[in-house]
């Protein structure tokens, strides 16, 4: 017999989930899956440096355990599934310079990879599997999202060119949003602190597809190209070796997001947390913790917020009613020990937003 405080904390479990439609700080076990297509031949050459990564994720914290497959249709498609304790451990590894020298020797026999990854929600199995799955934690509940995804890319450009690089960064002509019948591009904000670039965007349908789409548009690659010169870290976008790392260290993924039904729209802010060595991701969930508390109470100025991390940089993008920019909250005590520098409020450069988004 279900109690009266049971379906009260269902109630509340499925209104939270209602607000928040993505975060890996669920403490859920976590599946990785990796798609790979391997040139033709070079099955083995894959095979022997798959084999040497497996070891040295082996001593990673928080993997459990990984397996490899070969397609028994075509011996050029393979898969890596890998399990994790949680998001947060995986995530500090994969995007880890550490990490980008350890997959290197796979990059010279593979034409394409694809990355997924999941919360485990439920699971079945016999009675070993049912032992030991009480030892191990699922997602409480299914999120609810909003069919939109969110990522950022972040660079620094050389001292002294941030107002020629800004002035490039705005004056671009929107590419074209439409990618195909199931994928478009939303929504693009670009923001600046000092050296630091942001950007983030918003799409809805496959996020890989839409990158490539835009990547390939002739208004993004005279920006790409004009900004260049500038950038810290070289880059050959005609060199697709040159490229892929520059993108791949670029990479800011999202790690939470909360949002609620029939918000107005409003301003968007980016708040720049600098974090010190080594706590990033604890930053990161403690400012998302603090944004879900923030969604319970309707007074709170922030309409919606998303968190994006990478290594020690934090990147917290708002949506506050028209005017009440200044009504951000300054970061609470256990924040401040985390910072390595106060919280800083990026310079919008463009927003834009897709006619139909």
């Amino acid at each position: 017999m279900t109690t009266t405080s049971e379906r009260v904390a269902d109630q509340l479990t499925r209104q939270e989930s209602k607000r928040i439609s993505q975060s890996v700080f669920d403490g859920s076990r976590l599946r990785v899956v990796l798609l790979v297509d391997v040139y033709d031949g070079a099955q083995q050459q894959f095979l022997e440096a798959y084999e040497q990564l497996c070891n040295q994720v082996a001593s990673v914290p928080g993997h459990v355990s990984d397996q490899l497959c070969q397609s028994i249709e075509n011996p050029s498609q393979w898969l890596i599934t890998s399990e994790w304790e949680s998001a947060p451990p995986f995530l500090a590894w994969v995007n880890s310079e550490e990490h980008v020298q350890m997959v290197e020797p796979l990059h010279a026999c593979v034409r394409n990879t694809r990355s997924l990854r999941f919360h485990v929600v439920r699971e079945t199995g016999g009675d070993a599997a049912a032992a030991a799955a009480g030892k191990r934690r699922l997602q409480a509940a299914p999120r609810i999202g909003d069919g939109v995804i969110r990522h950022a890319l972040t660079f620094t450009v050389k001292p002294g060119s941030e107002a020629k690089v800004a002035e490039i960064l705005s004056g671009y002509d929107s590419p074209d949003p439409h990618v195909d019948d199931t994928t478009r591009l939303c929504r693009t904000s670009l923001f600046m602190h000092g050296n630091r670039v942001v950007r983030a965007v918003e799409v809805r349908g496959d996020l890989l597809a839409a990158l490539r789409h835009v990547a390939r548009q002739p208004e993004v690659r005279a920006v790409e190209q004009a900004i260049n010169p500038y950038l810290e870290q070289d880059r050959d976008l005609d060199d697709q070796e040159s490229a892929r790392m520059f993108f791949t260290r670029a990479a800011l993924p999202a790690v939470h997001h909360m949002t609620a039904d029939g918000l107005p729209e409003g301003e968007r802010h980016a708040l720049y947390y600098p974090a010190k060595p080594d706590q990033g991701m604890r930053l990161a969930e403690l400012l998302a913790q603090q944004d879900e508390k923030a969604a319970q109470d309707p007074a709170h100025p922030v309409l919606r917020s998303t968190i994006f991390h990478r290594e020690d940089v934090v990147v917290r993008l708002v949506d506050v009613p028209v005017g009440s920019g200044n009504e951000l909250a300054a970061p609470p005590a256990a924040l401040r020990k985390l910072l390595d520098g106060e919280p800083v409020r990026m310079q919008l450069i463009t927003d834009r937003r897709s006619p139909d988004a």
